[in-house]
């Protein structure tokens, strides 16, 4: 088994629809610009109320990538 070296960033997703979408959200957009994308973590969930109901979900992801290459 190799060893694994990670690269960490922070996302925000949201969507008007559920947590879960909001963090497809974030992964979706993130796979346009990012390589090797393998986990995520969520790490808080927030939301948006208006007239008595949730009318935003929003959540801050972390997520890992594998560095390309080899190490030492």
């Amino acid at each position: 088994m190799s060893d694994h070296v990670y690269k960490v960033v922070e996302l925000v997703g949201s969507s008007p629809n559920s947590i879960e979408d909001a963090i497809q959200t974030a992964i979706k957009r993130a796979d346009q610009t990012l390589r090797n994308l393998r986990w995520f973590e969520v790490m808080q969930t927030r939301g948006h109320v208006e007239n008595d109901e949730v009318q935003h979900y929003q959540v801050v992801l972390k997520a890992g990538c594998t560095l390309e290459g080899e190490g030492p």
